[in-house]
């Protein structure tokens, strides 16, 4: 599977899903490894650990936002530490989503992800 691939967009569309599910129920345990097993049940293999889980979540919110919408991915933590990976700050700082006042937390955007769905 790699990003652009009709493999990767399938599993991308499914992601979007199942985050934007986990949204509604205002899931705090959206652990990597989760997300990892329900796209397994779905029929996609992408490891917890790996780059195309990093892909994955980054399009899903490209895919969901132009940058003024909350993060989708800001509901995907890592089990050891209770937050996101890097990744997520990284690509929160850059464009198109510029989360880079200093007031700006990931739980704020993860609170926003939530009123989002629940709204919808």
């Amino acid at each position: 599977m790699r990003p652009g691939d009709a493999e990767y967009e399938a599993a991308l569309d499914e992601t979007v899903k199942i985050l934007q599910r986990w949204a509604r129920e205002g899931r705090t345990d959206g652990w990597y490894k989760s997300l990892s097993e329900a796209l397994k049940a779905e029929g996609h293999r992408v490891h917890h650990r790996g780059s195309i889980i990093s892909h994955l979540l980054a399009d899903a919110c490209r895919r969901d936002s132009q940058g003024h919408h909350p993060m989708l991915s800001a509901i995907v933590i890592l089990k050891a530490t209770g937050r996101p990976a890097g990744q997520f700050f990284e690509l929160a700082s850059g464009a198109p989503f510029h989360r880079t006042a200093a007031y700006w937390t990931w739980e704020q955007e993860r609170a926003r992800v939530f009123a989002r769905y629940r709204e919808d």
